[in-house]
């Protein structure tokens, strides 16, 4: 009898045993795992704090890279052409920002399945264009070897005309334009390549000048103003077309009224 109460001592003493001895085993696992993410956190902390001194230390006065130009899609439409005029070729709008502060607006016209026939971009300079006064990309179709064309009097008075230099893919005969202004900051260029003529040709790029409107000025009184007087100056599609048979204007002979 002495032993049937001796065995159920010994058998609870035996249960309470193993929940401790296992709830110590797992507390002891937890604080290894804990020690262990301690040691990880410090020793990216050290390497992180290497590399920051080592970043402090160099020359920040270098210039950081930083991307080139980006297609703006939310960015709202600042200009517009009319299409009137020649409303047989569809047109395409992009606008374009640079991270310091320009923005490219350009328009193209053509078929989609076939080249353009005429591009026209309004590119407003920011702190991408250099001190130097120029700026990669701006009136790319000028980028290629050309000749001089003259010049022609559009709204925003005289505007550069170069002969583009045509190639065996494609043989067209293009006139090329390009005009800065100071005030406001302002780069007008393209390319055309409309017109049997020289003095069609010479209309064409006329008429494109002529059909530019601003649609806002974004805050920038000396854009509304330059606008509003290119305005009074603005001629119809047909006038522009008279001019450019009336007017003598080539590279080596001044800008003459009347015909000979």
């Amino acid at each position: 009898m002495r032993s049937s109460w001796s065995h159920p001592a010994k058998s609870g003493s035996t249960r309470t045993t193993e929940p401790r001895t296992g709830f110590a085993e797992q507390l002891r696992a937890v604080l290894a795992d804990a020690a262990l993410y301690v040691g990880m956190l410090a020793l990216i902390a050290t390497v992180g704090l290497h590399y920051l001194n080592q970043l402090l230390s160099s020359d920040t006065h270098q210039p950081v890279a930083k991307p080139g130009w980006a297609v703006a899609t939310r960015t709202a439409p600042a200009f517009a052409v009319s299409q009137t005029d020649s409303p047989e070729y569809p047109e395409s709008y992009a606008i374009f920002r640079h991270p310091e502060g320009g923005r490219k607006e350009i328009f193209r016209w053509g078929a989609v399945s076939e080249r353009p026939i005429a591009e026209l971009e309004i590119y407003r300079p920011g702190g991408e264009f250099g001190a130097a006064g120029s700026a990669a990309g701006s009136g790319a179709a000028l980028s290629v070897p050309t000749e001089g064309a003259g010049v022609i009097i559009s709204k925003f008075g005289p505007v550069t005309l170069r002969r583009l230099a045509s190639g065996a893919d494609d043989p067209r005969s293009c006139l090329g334009f390009a005009r800065r202004f100071d005030q406001p900051r302002l780069i007008l260029s393209g390319w055309s390549c409309q017109g049997d003529t020289v003095p069609a040709e010479r209309a064409a790029i006329g008429c494109l000048l002529s059909r530019l409107m601003l649609l806002k000025d974004g805050n920038d009184p000396k854009l509304a103003e330059f606008f509003a007087h290119a305005e009074l100056r603005r001629e119809n599609c047909a006038s522009a077309s008279a001019a450019a048979e009336d007017w003598v204007t080539t590279a080596d002979r001044p800008a003459l009224r009347g015909a000979f």
